[in-house]
């Protein structure tokens, strides 16, 4: 009997372009869209509904906005486009902060991702699901102005892998609307004071916000035994510790204090706290962080 042959299957030609885009999408924009196509799956995305009246301000027109948007008039006076945003659009926008220091790039295992590479996946994939769910969302501390759409998401990567971000563990003094919504992902290990100083300046003019403590597991665990040479990636130089099991007992609990605090500080404030490590799946942060930032979304 002669081989069988059947026609080309239109839908099989469909999945074969849909894999040839796919491989050429940046690496890093696959994982964040992958994971947060599983959490999308276990919460319900809301839209934005209304339109406030009261101006706040202008900004240039950027792919993506609507051409509603654009304000005829006061273009009319100069080369760029501008667009006319309201206050309630503008607080109605989230803008996220991802930890740009040297100590995001540790990783105690060379199977696991280091911590800037987790925190790069869970700031893309959180702004996959609020522009799914009709969001406006900005990168802070980048001169990005809020917007929606898959334009963001590409402008958020492209900022990221270009190094085009402050290399600060937190974020500076930014001017945001009243009520405006911030998320802050980072090891969080800068000094108490100074982050309840950051968090007040936003919560002084109503800004709620969510912070996302990513670390690496050796950073709760100190698993080390016997003589460890600690190389400080801040310019703190290196230390030799003889007997560093020694030392366990005391880090932990200098650790548990140190989170304890966190935990007090959002809680003054009324901000939620997440914690992540890198050996864990990035899924459930996510969900917690979403479920906790929609929330407070339109309130």
């Amino acid at each position: 009997m002669g081989a069988k042959w059947r026609p080309k299957s239109h839908h099989a030609g469909t999945h074969h372009r849909a894999e040839q885009l796919a491989a050429s999408l940046p690496p890093l924009l696959v994982a964040a869209e992958r994971v947060a196509s599983t959490v999308s799956q276990g919460v319900h995305g809301r839209r934005r509904v209304g339109q406030g009246e009261t101006f706040w301000q202008y900004r240039r027109y950027e792919f993506g906005d609507s051409v509603q948007q654009i304000d005829w008039r006061r273009s009319a006076k100069s080369d760029p486009v501008y667009v006319r945003e309201t206050e309630w659009e503008a607080a109605q926008s989230v803008w996220i902060w991802r930890d740009g220091s040297p100590s995001m790039d540790f990783s105690s295992d060379a199977n696991l991702e280091d911590k800037r590479v987790r925190a790069d996946l869970l700031v893309l994939a959180l702004t996959s699901l609020l522009i799914r769910g009709g969001e406006r969302v900005a990168l802070l501390g980048s001169g990005m102005m809020p917007a929606s759409g898959r334009a963001v998401l590409n402008r958020m990567w492209a900022m990221i892998e270009g190094g085009k971000t402050p290399a600060n563990s937190l974020p500076g003094h930014e001017v945001l609307p009243r009520y405006a919504r911030v998320v802050l992902v980072g090891d969080f290990l800068s000094g108490l004071d100074e982050i309840a100083e950051t968090i007040d300046g936003f919560a002084h003019r109503g800004v709620r916000g969510h912070i996302v403590q990513v670390l690496d597991p050796a950073e709760e665990r100190l698993p080390y035994d016997g003589r460890v040479v600690f190389d400080g990636p801040e310019a703190e130089g290196e230390v030799l510790i003889s007997h560093v099991e020694s030392l366990r007992d005391g880090y932990l609990g200098e650790l548990a204090r140190h989170r304890a605090g966190l935990e007090a500080i959002t809680r003054r404030y009324g901000w939620s706290f997440v914690t992540h490590r890198t050996d864990r799946s990035p899924e459930g942060a996510l969900m917690a962080l979403y479920q906790q930032l929609s929330g407070t979304l339109g309130n």
